[in-house]
């Protein structure tokens, strides 16, 4: 334009005849056409480029991976993903909101950008997270991992370094996954997965740091996976199975018992709670499974009070943290209990110590509805957590369960011995009741009865069995 400044055109050019073999003239149509090639660029950024950080998105990301596939087997040498995770990211975007957390991703983007060559690919993937594609390593595996880990590393220091964000400075950290890739010999999803599972690996590695893909990690993570998928289906086939602990007094006497979880898978057999747990926990079916325990331990607790030998038996069931912190939780227990018509006062719910001090005041809230209705509480693995006493006389709780942990060396440890003294004359003093777990031997028994302790529950006294085995013992017992 005069004016300088640069637009793109269409030109159309038409050759007019009036008469003869030559064109008279020319008619020319110059047309316009910016808006329509920025609305163009508008619509190639959208499809390819993230919004925030205006670095490549996935589909980007995976087509510049399946060049570099194709690149590192034309010239025969190693490439890398990196696979960049900020730690604790979601923490300070809720706390300092996601304006801050959006600058926070700005600046990462533009350090990951200034870190490594033009001729490389920084991408994000979405939230906090990160993939770099480094081409051109070296031909052998130890050199170009050697090469992928100083990039790494200059990454970590790079984020390490403080933010300047509004008013604030900002301290943190990144967890990083590595994945060398050369040739084919790998689809493109599964070197994506990899550099994610490595990722993780660097997480649990205790974050800062960074890891290499390990097949063998990629392979407990998949049976992970099947096992996710197999537990969903074993809660839908009833392959869960409730086993009963005997809970004994100073006497010998049964005084209840501990419900505990069992699978039985069909193909694998009895499953280790802690396997599947955990699992259950992550992916959030520890919440119906909890639900199911719940409703069968109040039909047990229902089922006794028609036996002069079991009505006073009280029925213990651990409450996972996902089951605690559900919105709806005290309705759900109390909605159980009027379905099944079991006596409260015989229904003892196990919290831990992490679960309870995480948001303390609304489990002191939660535990005092149900303390009401005459539910008891008991408090969990004491002692392996960060106890207090601030905090322990707040609760309602009827008994202390001294950890097993404990238990197990108090013959011998004299530091066991300790502890196991201080919290009984602590619980004691309290007015709660305390029960010891893990007791396998006379000595054992014998220690904790002579300083205080006369509830216990262990192998001595029986291990975890189904409901008819326990009943059978139980009466083979009163019989003598």
């Amino acid at each position: 334009c005069k004016n300088g400044r640069d637009i793109w055109v269409k030109l159309t050019v038409s050759p007019m005849w009036m008469q003869g073999a030559k064109p008279d003239y020319h008619i020319v149509v110059i047309q316009d056409i910016t808006g329509h090639k920025q609305a163009e660029e508008q619509v190639h950024q959208l499809a390819f480029y993230d919004s925030l950080t205006r670095l490549p998105n996935r589909r980007l990301f995976l087509d510049r991976l399946q060049q570099a596939q194709v690149h590192s087997t034309r010239h025969k040498t190693n490439c890398a993903i990196l696979f960049i995770d900020l730690d604790n990211f979601k923490t300070r975007n809720d706390t300092r909101g996601h304006d801050v957390g959006d600058l926070l991703l700005i600046e990462v983007a533009e350090r990951l950008r200034s870190s490594v060559r033009s001729s490389d690919t920084v991408a994000r993937l979405g939230g906090d997270e990160f993939v770099v594609i480094i081409e051109g390593l070296s031909e052998d595996t130890v050199p170009a991992a050697g090469q992928a880990k100083d990039i790494g590393e200059k990454f970590l220091a790079s984020i390490t370094q403080p933010f300047k964000l509004q008013e604030f400075e900002y301290h943190g950290s990144s967890s990083i996954g590595i994945r060398l890739f050369r040739d084919g010999e790998t689809s493109i999803d599964d070197l994506l997965k990899h550099a994610d599972t490595a990722m993780y690996q660097a997480k649990t590695a205790g974050r800062n740091t960074l890891c290499f893909f390990d097949p063998s990690m990629q392979i407990a993570l998949e049976m992970r996976t099947t096992m996710a998928i197999e537990l969903r289906q074993a809660i839908a086939r009833q392959q869960f199975k409730l086993h009963y602990q005997r809970q004994v007094n100073a006497e010998g006497t049964v005084v209840g018992a501990e419900v505990l979880l069992r699978w039985q898978h069909p193909e694998r057999g009895m499953i280790s709670p802690m396997i599947f747990i955990p699992i259950a926990e992550e992916t959030g079916l520890i919440v119906p499974l909890g639900k199911w325990v719940l409703q069968m331990a109040c039909a047990q607790l229902k089922q006794w009070e028609h036996d002069p030998d079991t009505r006073n038996f009280q029925l213990a069931v651990n409450i996972s943290a996902r089951q605690f912190r559900q919105l709806d939780f005290v309705d759900e227990v109390l909605e159980v209990l009027r379905k099944s018509e079991a006596d409260p006062l015989k229904l003892k719910l196990e919290l831990t110590e992490s679960l309870v001090l995480q948001d303390i005041v609304h489990s002191i809230e939660k535990m005092e509805i149900l303390c009401n209705a005459g539910i008891r509480f008991a408090l969990d693995d004491f002692g392996t957590g960060h106890s207090s006493l601030t905090y322990l006389k707040r609760l309602p709780l009827e008994q202390i369960k001294i950890d097993q942990s404990f238990v197990n060396d108090i013959a011998t440890d004299p530091s066991d011995e300790i502890i196991v003294r201080t919290i009984i004359v602590m619980s004691n003093s309290l007015g709660m009741k305390v029960i010891a777990e893990g007791v396998e031997t006379e000595d054992q028994r014998d220690f904790l009865a002579r300083n205080g302790c006369y509830t216990y529950q262990g192998y001595l006294f029986g291990r975890p069995m189904p409901i008819e085995d326990f009943q059978k013992l139980l009466s083979r017992f009163q019989k003598i």
